[in-house]
């Protein structure tokens, strides 16, 4: 009997009655009925509920619709974490349209070729962008329509656009009648790639995708209703790794938070009763190292989430000693950010401060709706061993993976090839099947021959107790190939170690092969999400090289 003849199909059609497809924008309807008064934005002094914030979301929806937004549309914005970003991520997709969200550390040239290729016909930007954006739009040569936040905790004046985000809002119905989209495979939102090598790649989300990982992060961490998040994360990244989304689906509130610094961080977690937050590892060591006079005594179990390159374990093991609870994830903006946990056995709590930490610092396995996760061998496409020593690359399939990449079809199919996502990221599979990864495939060293991790060796200078950050490259070497260049930055008060000191404590720890033979001292350059940008590491290493030859 075939599919179409099972007596499971026949006159069981698919109907309004009984299939809808999956989007985040369905969270925000429920919550404005269930919980209208509950809290969902605090910005400074403001305080918005969900009924507020569900009506402003539709009038955002209408407002574009009557400007002459249309299905499939591109909106970006250009904001930090402030109430509108938010309405945002419900807004344009209640209108059709696909939300851009700009990072806000791009220069005027990477943002025109943005907008140019995701053909954006609106932009919403806040005043504290305005110079950037005002060349960026010129640049572009498109007819945009510009739309300025005035955040009254923003900057008081630059606005660059032909109306404001409130006045836009005013001309919007509260009673728009926007629907879920036809079809669940709708883009939802456009996230450009870093670009550090050739130009940002634009990653498609799909409505289905984002409904699915917001609903993963929910039960992957644990998150009951009514959390009070504090955004600490860029929601530019990934959409927030669908966390604005995520808590709608939970009445959570949502705490703004236009910086990142330490003291308005302990502040929030003190004075708001914050429950969670995310934030790549420079945050967390952030927080461990504030000033005593930035701190605060707080009472709650602060949950927090991290990602972006492999946490130390000295990081983690100093988080927990400071009263907050980490949870690792793993993900890609190709993966609608986190995708990988994680996740914890009650047995680890038995373990030792560090033993815990080296639990943690493991990447772990699949989200809950990520179908699958391997490391193969990207040669033969066949699993490696789970032996937690042979390396592989971590490959992903499933719903939380982006419908492809912009006008680049031939990116897509490599990205795709063999019918799994490739991640570039090099790993081994443990004996408990939870991924471990060792490096980025253009970050492995290779020295005489040998492999060196560039996280095996950072991991072994945070433990050094005058590193406050290090990052490891390949530093090119006549006689080996590649020998790992480390650089540092101090502690506060702690200048005088000398590079002679740092690499002798790493010979102590490690295979001597595999210790820098070069450590240079001082700031390291990051993304706005806080990821190490090697490339600019690897041109130091360079220009070291041909002074020395000189």
């Amino acid at each position: 009997m075939s599919h179409v003849d099972s007596i499971y199909e026949v006159g069981l059609e698919r109907c309004e009655a009984n299939f809808t497809a999956l989007s985040p924008l369905s969270f925000i309807r429920r919550t404005a009925r269930v919980y209208p008064e509950h809290t969902a934005l605090v910005h400074g002094p403001q305080r918005q509920n969900w009924a507020d914030t569900y009506r402003r979301c539709r009038q955002l929806a209408s407002a574009l619709t009557r400007r002459g937004i249309k299905m499939g549309d591109t909106v970006a914005i250009m904001s930090p974490n402030v109430p509108a970003m938010y309405e945002a991520h419900f807004g344009v997709p209640m209108a059709g349209a696909v939300l851009n969200t700009l990072n806000i550390r791009l220069d005027a040239d990477t943002l025109a070729f943005i907008l140019d290729h995701g053909e954006a016909k609106a932009l919403i930007t806040d005043s504290e962008f305005s110079e950037v954006m005002t060349d960026a739009v010129a640049k572009t040569g498109r007819d945009i329509l510009v739309i300025d936040i005035d955040d009254p905790l923003g900057p008081k004046d630059g606005c660059i656009g032909e109306i404001t985000y409130e006045a836009l809002l005013a001309e919007g119905d509260p009673d728009f009648a926007w629907s879920l989209p036809a079809d669940e495979w709708q883009a939802i939102s456009l996230n450009y790639t870093s670009g550090t090598t050739g130009k940002p790649k634009g990653v498609v989300y799909h409505h289905r995708g984002a409904y699915l990982n917001a609903i993963s992060n929910l039960i992957g961490w644990e998150m009951a209703h009514h959390p009070v998040y504090l955004w600490t994360l860029p929601m530019f990244h990934c959409n927030g790794w669908c966390f604005p989304w995520a808590l709608a689906a939970v009445a959570g509130t949502s705490v703004c938070l236009r910086k990142v610094e330490p003291a308005p961080i302990y502040d929030a977690i003190a004075d708001a009763g914050i429950t969670h937050f995310c934030g790549a590892p420079v945050v967390l060591g952030m927080l461990i190292n504030a000033p005593e006079s930035e701190k605060r005594d707080f009472n709650q179990v602060v949950r927090v989430m991290t990602a972006a390159s492999p946490p130390p374990a000295t990081v983690l093991a100093a988080m927990e000693s400071a009263g907050f609870l980490v949870t690792h994830v793993y993900g890609l903006t190709e993966t609608y950010g986190p995708a990988v946990i994680c996740a914890w056995h009650e047995s680890w709590n038995a373990l030792s401060t560090d033993a815990r930490a080296e639990k943690n610092s493991r990447q772990g396995v699949p989200y809950h709706v990520l179908d699958q996760l391997e490391i193969f061998d990207p040669e033969t496409m066949t699993a490696v061993t789970a032996d937690g020593k042979t390396m592989g690359e971590a490959m992903f399939r499933g719903n939380n993976v982006m419908k492809g990449y912009l006008k680049n079809p031939e990116a897509t199919a490599a990205a795709f090839s063999g019918g799994w996502f490739h991640s570039g990221d090099l790993g081994v599979m443990h004996t408990d099947h939870y991924i471990q990864l060792k490096d980025r495939s253009k970050d492995i060293i290779i020295s005489g021959g040998e492999n060196i991790s560039s996280i095996e060796v950072e991991d072994i200078l945070y433990r050094h107790p005058a590193v406050l950050e290090a990052a490891v490259v390949a530093r090119p070497d006549e006689q080996w190939g590649e020998t790992p260049c480390a650089f540092v930055t101090l502690k506060q008060g702690l200048a005088d170690i000398t590079e002679s000191q740092v690499i002798d404590f790493c010979r102590e720890h490690m295979a001597r092969f595999k210790a820098p033979k070069t450590v240079l001292f001082g700031p390291l350059p990051k993304t706005s999400t806080g990821k190490v940008q090697k490339f600019k590491l690897r041109e130091r290493a360079l220009v070291l090289n041909e002074k020395q030859k000189n």
